[in-house]
């Protein structure tokens, strides 16, 4: 059973992400699936996407990319670089397109790993974004692929 959540709020920084999901695995378990670069392949993406190329440096100022291949047209690829390494608890790290629409900035991503009755409650937190149609497009995004993680961790 999942629960999830999401809101947003308009700081004077810009707009800012926060999503949670309860995920049916223990914090270890959840936090594994995300930086192993094997495991990653197979959830991330929004639903229909696929990744191609996961390359992940998973310690503090390593970097990461990630080839995104959406159901038509071309791929595009995302990076940044990880700030924080806390197994099992947090990570964070930087988020940028590589092919960047005029309103993307860098945001900074938290994932933090919650212990939780069903599992870990995962929280994500993004932002800022410069404009609501960003934050939208993360949102969206963000919340098919935790429903694959949910589905690859069951």
């Amino acid at each position: 059973m999942s629960a999830h959540t999401s809101r947003v709020s308009d700081e004077p920084e810009g707009l800012q992400l926060h999503l949670e999901r309860v995920l049916p695995a223990p914090a270890r378990r959840v936090f594994e699936a995300c930086v192993d670069p094997r495991e990653v392949a197979q959830w991330w993406g929004p639903r229909g996407f696929t990744s191609r190329g996961v390359d992940l440096d998973v310690r503090p100022g390593g970097s990461y990319r990630i080839g995104m291949q959406p159901p038509e047209g071309a791929p595009f690829h995302l990076r940044g670089e990880y700030s924080q390494v806390d197994p099992p608890r947090r990570l964070v790290y930087t988020f940028e397109w590589e092919e960047p629409d005029p309103d993307d900035r860098e945001t900074v991503v938290t994932l933090s790993f919650l212990a939780h009755p069903e599992g870990t409650r995962l929280v994500v937190d993004q932002g800022p974004f410069a404009t609501q149609a960003r934050w939208e497009l993360h949102r969206t995004g963000w919340t098919e692929t935790l429903e694959r993680l949910e589905r690859f961790l069951g």
